[in-house]
């Protein structure tokens, strides 16, 4: 094996420089252990103690001809690769030897095209670097994505990893323009354009995206994007539930264009301790529980004024109690649900969907059936997350089973996103239960025949 390892890594050397290959398993100095960032952190959120005997080295490809080399020598010699990307959904492993390829340092900006307003950039950039530099144009991308702050463009992509502007916005596919990835044969394939209205050719790019790295390896992409708005205003509207219900179809109804309505469960309200809002305890044996709606308005400062003076309106008619929130309360709910726990708490982050008319009969289900759950469910779309503490693997498992199986029965979902490998082990991350796998294998044996991209990383 070592000597195999040794040449895998002298091999790669020569493509990438001796700057650019890391062996993982070797003793790291801090300069190392800076480079390689998040993608070792540990067994709670990545497999790296299970694969870590295979893996030959980690590479950093500094342009996409050095990717696209590495992966052709990769697909010559038939080595695995993994490719960073949250480690969402199962675990990608590595029977044979195998080889990490994280593109960090593909992060450069290609293109502003401020008049079009479209992006394009590498993949390893930042998703809060790539606003920073849109905020200085007026602009930004219209996807808010868990970890802000360190999550690149690629992982954002590779997992479809968007949030409640959805609502206004649509989601990662709707923003996306074109799009560069190379196959798992080495071969650089670009798709689409960098202009808004481009209809050539098969659309690669909805393909791709939420595809977890297992049809490609994205290099690069060209985004759509919108104006910052002048007025951005946030109000949470709480009360029983079944009155929530009648103003949520309302609103959804209406001529109001809110850019985010998210249901909260009041385990998450009660966790925001927002001063001066009157939070009633959950109370499992009622039949008409209180629950959340969050509003997000934005745009022109009259018009946001007026639309939040008309949904405030709306709720007081209902006898809601209506509050204005100022400060960023988007990232506090974001915190609560993909905090980090102590290596001794189980807390499976899982994503979740159902029939947005019976989102909040199904928020109450899950509310009963795992106490102290915090979910946030998108109130048009019916997607949402769910996130769930304990410290027994077992009873953790059965109550996540017992959700998938409530929301399944009604046309619904449950898939797990973010937990502990050996919690991974022992239940289906994906809980898919559709007809369409055997097309989902038809199209991995088409685009990675030898199954080297992110093995085992994806339904099938």
């Amino acid at each position: 094996m070592k000597d195999i390892k040794a040449s895998v890594i002298e091999a790669l050397i020569e493509i990438v420089g001796t700057e650019s290959v890391f062996d993982p398993t070797s003793n790291l100095d801090v300069n190392l252990a800076a480079n390689l960032d998040a993608d070792f952190e540990g067994e709670t959120n990545h497999n790296y103690s299970k694969i870590a005997s295979k893996i030959a080295c980690v590479i950093y490809p500094n342009t996409q001809s050095e990717l696209s080399q590495a992966i052709a020598l990769a697909n010559k010699n038939k080595w695995k690769i993994l490719t960073s990307n949250l480690n969402w959904g199962a675990f990608a492993q590595f029977n044979d030897l195998g080889i990490i390829v994280n593109t960090s340092r593909l992060n450069r900006l290609i293109d502003h095209a401020v008049g079009d307003l479209t992006v394009t950039c590498e993949t390893g950039m930042k998703s809060r670097d790539l606003q920073n530099i849109l905020a200085k144009s007026g602009q930004f991308l219209a996807i808010d994505p868990a970890y802000p702050d360190k999550i690149t463009i690629g992982e954002i992509v590779n997992t479809a990893n968007t949030g409640s502007l959805r609502q206004r916005y649509g989601g990662v596919r709707d923003m996306l323009l074109g799009i560069s990835f190379v196959r798992a044969d080495g071969e650089l394939v670009k798709a689409g354009g960098r202009v808004v209205k481009n209809v050539a050719g098969y659309d690669l790019m909805k393909l791709m995206t939420g595809s977890y790295g297992s049809l490609g390896v994205i290099s690069q992409v060209t985004f759509r994007l919108y104006p910052l708005p002048q007025g951005d205003r946030t109000v949470i509207i709480t009360g029983e539930a079944q009155t929530i219900d009648i103003l949520r179809a309302k609103i959804l109804i209406s001529n109001l264009t809110p850019w985010a309505i998210d249901i909260l469960s009041t385990v998450i309200l009660t966790k925001l301790e927002l001063p001066r809002l009157e939070l009633p305890k959950l109370e499992l044996s009622s039949t008409n529980p209180k629950l959340g709606l969050i509003l997000r308005f934005g745009g022109l400062t009259q018009g946001v004024e007026e639309q939040m003076r008309r949904v405030s309106v709306l709720a007081k008619e209902l006898d809601l109690e209506v509050k204005a929130i100022e400060g960023n309360i988007w990232e506090k709910i974001q915190s609560l649900i993909w905090q980090t726990s102590s290596t001794s708490i189980i807390c499976p982050v899982c994503k979740i969907g159902t029939l947005s008319d019976i989102a909040i009969e199904n928020l109450l289900k899950i509310s009963t059936e795992i106490e102290g759950a915090l979910v946030q469910i998108h109130a048009g779309s019916g997607l949402g997350l769910l996130r769930y503490e304990g410290c027994d693997r077992a009873e953790v498992r059965l109550a996540i089973l017992k959700v998938r199986n409530l929301l399944e029965s009604s046309g619904g979902f449950l898939t797990i996103l973010e937990a502990p490998s050996n919690f991974k082990d022992s239940i289906d991350v994906w809980g898919y239960s559709g007809n369409a796998r055997e097309l989902i294998i038809a199209l991995k044996q088409k685009f990675d025949p030898d199954n080297l991209l992110n093995p085992q990383g994806y339904i099938g």
